[in-house]
């Protein structure tokens, strides 16, 4: 009940979208389902510039990173006091990358409930209006796994968060990764029971993601290497002659000091 309640303003704004975009503009409820979601993805597109930013600033530091968690890879909390330090030393947020994604569950489940309610709350409005969607979906409204067609958008969604998920989580570790990957696959066992239009909506999220990390991945330049020194990465003079001795072809060692000049003292003539 609380989570409805926090919800309710989501839903209604939810709700109130999709009516306008049917009676304004005149789409079927699926391609208005269609054209909310690629508002609602327009409208996080700066939380998507800040998890690009984000993932560009991991990948920076990402060898300083593996060089801490090798140093301290047999004690686990110090290991996790060194990475916290280093992130907060160079204005790193490791969550960052999972904005887009949380600020889009809201949305999700306000949807669902939208959805849910469709056919007592919204559709009498409208009772000639179409709830198919491309002669495939004979009726958003209903579970997935009600006809065939869920679940050929089942595996539609499969493959679109498998590929979305490759393509956004380039920086991130073994253990997130595969857990970004193991979990989507995983939750197609919940989905199915979901209405189709939900599905649809996700499916179109996901197609977004995916070709926003294509575009990502040919148009943004990569990024320089950090100036900012860090307690744990090499003094700068130690980096610039190393970087000196690689342009020479030769190993370079820091200078040393120059030996003492000797200076010879004139004898004294004897009287």
């Amino acid at each position: 009940m609380i989570l409805l309640s926090i919800l309710s303003p989501i839903e209604n704004i939810m709700e109130q979208a999709l009516r306008w975009l049917h009676e304004s503009i005149g789409l079927p409820w699926a391609w208005a389902i269609v054209a909310l979601t690629l508002i609602v993805r327009m409208l996080l597109v700066p939380l998507t510039v800040r998890q690009i930013h984000s993932m560009q600033n991991l990948q920076r530091h990402a060898p300083e990173m593996k060089a801490i968690q090798e140093r301290y890879k047999n004690d686990k909390l110090k290991q996790r006091e060194e990475l916290m330090a280093f992130y907060k030393e160079n204005s790193i947020n490791p969550a960052a990358s999972c904005l887009p994604i949380v600020a889009q569950i809201p949305v999700f489940i306000s949807l669902y409930f939208v959805l849910k309610d469709f056919e007592k709350e919204v559709f009498p409005d409208y009772p000639s209006s179409d709830l198919g969607w491309l002669n495939l979906v004979p009726d958003i409204t209903a579970p997935a796994n009600s006809h065939w067609s869920g679940y050929l958008l089942i595996v539609v969604y499969a493959v679109s968060q498998l590929t979305s998920t490759l393509l956004m989580s380039t920086t991130m570790d073994r253990v997130q990764r595969t857990m970004l990957i193991v979990l989507p696959l995983a939750f197609v066992f919940v989905i199915v029971n979901f209405p189709a239009g939900l599905v649809l909506y996700w499916v179109t999220s996901n197609l977004w993601t995916t070709g926003q990390g294509l575009v990502t991945r040919r148009q943004m330049p990569k990024p320089a290497q950090p100036t900012k020194r860090s307690s744990r990465t090499p003094a700068r003079g130690q980096a610039a002659v190393k970087e000196q001795g690689a342009k020479n072809g030769d190993d370079a060692k820091p200078p040393q000091p120059a030996a003492p000049r000797k200076v010879k003292r004139k004898k004294k003539a004897r009287r």
